[in-house]
């Protein structure tokens, strides 16, 4: 229930909307006297809370004897808000000024959910080559994007451990196999962008960001002295 709050909210609804929304996905139409009284709030914060509902396409008023609010289909819902914001993207890409942005800076990125975003956004960009040295399961999170890079027979490398079951895993990309007994990745995209750090549990996540030269020719060194490592002990 905390976790269907917590996701409704990342959609724009406050955590009070949030629970009256699940309240009518799960009993049907209400009015706003039964659903403060289900909820246990009152009758104010609950219309209030379901006039946010119709105002952000959660909720339909069903006008019969008495007013009652009906859930809009979660998918839909959903579906709804990611085409709103998907076009609201395009506008603003379109009309905000341009970011005075220093690639060349050191960045540190912190928590797993923004340095997972970081690098999904590094594959998405990438227009030449990708080397990706990462525990098998992490590399497993970045499947759909890597396929889309072979995809375009874009070249992938890969420093990760041997698939066990999964024969096919991101066929067309070039593997050398080594173990890695943390969670270390380092990442490089088009010989320009580099990222590399360890991915731990959201608060203990820390990785550096940057396209500054140094640290890629560091970081490409260091990958090619690896394959080349690999390379000697499978002679």
């Amino acid at each position: 229930m905390q976790d269907n709050i917590e996701a409704l909210m990342n959609f724009g609804l406050t955590r009070q909307e949030a629970r009256i929304y699940i309240l009518l996905l799960t009993e049907g139409a209400l009015s706003g006297y039964e659903a403060a009284k289900r909820i246990g709030i009152s009758r104010s914060n609950a219309y209030g809370a379901l006039a946010g509902l119709v105002d952000k396409g959660a909720a339909y008023i069903l006008e019969e004897q008495a007013v009652q609010y009906q859930a809009v289909p979660v998918k839909e819902f959903c579906f709804n808000k990611l085409h709103f914001l998907k076009e609201m993207a395009e506008e603003l890409e379109q009309q905000i000024p341009k970011e005075v942005y220093q690639n060349e800076n050191y960045i540190t990125i912190r928590g797993r959910q923004h340095v997972e975003d970081k690098i999904r956004n590094m594959l998405l960009e990438t227009k030449e080559r990708v080397y990706f040295s990462v525990p098998l399961e992490i590399a497993a999170l970045f499947e759909d994007e890597l396929e889309k890079l072979i995809a375009m027979e874009l070249k992938v490398v890969l420093l990760t451990e041997m698939p066990e079951e999964k024969a096919d895993f991101l066929r067309g990309a070039v593997f050398y196999y080594t173990d890695h007994p943390d969670q270390q990745i380092r990442l490089i995209t088009d010989s320009s962008y580099a990222l590399t750090g360890e991915l731990q549990d959201e608060m203990h996540t820390t990785c550096l960001y940057s396209a500054n030269p140094n640290l890629v020719k560091l970081l490409k060194e260091a990958l090619a002295n690896e394959i080349k490592l690999i390379a000697i002990q499978n002679e």
